[in-house]
């Protein structure tokens, strides 16, 4: 279950699961963090909620409990 996600400029319910990608690039926006360990590293690709009254748009992570060391 996804939480709903508000717009922090005028308080209206955003759209979510947008994709991001960079125009003429072809692999978007990856989110990486080094952790402890040989192994250990966390990444993902970030996804934006738009609010369809401002157009202000927020970026976020399905699951950034990942990045926790």
């Amino acid at each position: 279950m996804q939480l709903k996600k508000q717009c922090h400029q005028c308080q209206t319910e955003m759209i979510p699961d947008c994709r991001v990608t960079i125009e003429g690039g072809m692999y978007g926006i990856k989110i990486s963090r080094k952790g402890g360990g040989l192994f250990r590293r966390a990444s993902a690709k970030p996804k934006a909620a738009v609010c369809p009254e401002c157009g202000y748009i927020a970026l976020y992570l399905d699951n950034p409990s990942e990045f926790i060391r």
